[in-house]
């Protein structure tokens, strides 16, 4: 199977990327990346199901080589669910099967809910809808957004790009042989060393998030056969109950759980395109 081809999508306000793996008559299947991460979060897991499916690993605005948004922009969840749709509809892509992990999961169940009629089936790994408020700490998280000038990581550049890898693997626990491919997308090279691309501005606090309810009603917009791959044991901020009582609101949802880290895609990648190719194929749930 020869590498991805990079492909450019041209929205009305900015450009975005994406890598592509597969045949262009093959069926189209969308693939969203995490926060942070870029259309290599894809690298292990495409190249064993391009050989039925078109894999499109689209990258989010402010993340790989997509644009940043102009100065004095925000990046909010619900105008990452507008820029997917504007996305699909560059590509042409009238129905297809559409995978997202983590934030990417949560954008794609609500890009499933905004246009149920064009997706055929929905793959999740590690994500359903996105991070919400139970009310609790709403206030808290509103001052530090307004109050927010940070970017909230160092902008140094790094000398080589191991010592890059080293820095992503301390701050997210991802072992160096899966954080790579990443790493690597995601740097460019200057004279002063290699800097991360994707833009500072995506780590600042988000000022408002969905109610845990709005969330509910959301995803009961969800119509496409659903699959759900869960990390064992929980992620810590993807408790496990109220994944239960997320998943209850889909009406047809298959939960599977597999034993490793966050990014199961990168670690377990024959298993997770066993688990992929089930669900397309109609054998789950």
């Amino acid at each position: 199977m020869s590498g991805p081809i990079e492909r450019e999508v041209r929205l009305s306000h900015l450009r975005l990327s994406a890598q592509v793996w597969g045949n262009e008559g093959a069926p189209p299947l969308l693939a969203l990346h995490g926060w942070l991460d870029n259309a290599w979060s894809y690298a292990r897991l495409a190249p064993l199901l391009a050989e039925r499916w078109q894999v499109i690993a689209l990258e989010l605005p402010g993340h790989g080589h997509s644009d940043h948004l102009p100065p004095g922009m925000s990046y909010h969840f619900v105008d990452y669910v507008r820029s997917v749709l504007g996305a699909i509809d560059a590509l042409g892509l009238e129905r297809f099967h559409l995978m997202g992990h983590s934030l990417g999961a949560g954008i794609a169940s609500l890009v499933a809910a905004a246009q149920p009629e064009r997706i055929d089936r929905l793959l999740l790994i590690e994500g359903l809808g996105p991070i919400a408020d139970d009310g609790h700490h709403t206030l808290r998280h509103f001052r530090d957004a307004m109050a927010s000038s940070a970017t909230g990581r160092s902008l140094r550049a790094f000398p080589t790009i191991d010592m890059a890898i080293s820095a992503r693997t301390m701050a997210s626990g991802l072992p160096a042989d899966q954080a790579r491919p990443i790493v690597e997308r995601g740097l460019r090279k200057t004279e002063h060393g290699w800097h991360w691309r994707s833009d500072a501005r995506v780590n600042r606090p988000s000022s408002i998030r969905l109610a845990e309810t709005q969330v509910h009603a959301l995803l009961r917009g969800i119509e496409a056969p659903t699959a759900l791959l869960l990390a064992q044991p929980d992620t810590p901020y993807l408790p496990g109950l109220r994944m239960r009582e997320r998943a209850d609101c889909v009406g047809d949802l298959a939960m599977t759980h597999m034993e490793g880290g966050h990014h199961l895609h990168l670690e377990h990648p024959d298993a997770v395109a066993a688990w992929a190719n089930a669900h397309l194929d109609g054998r789950t749930g």
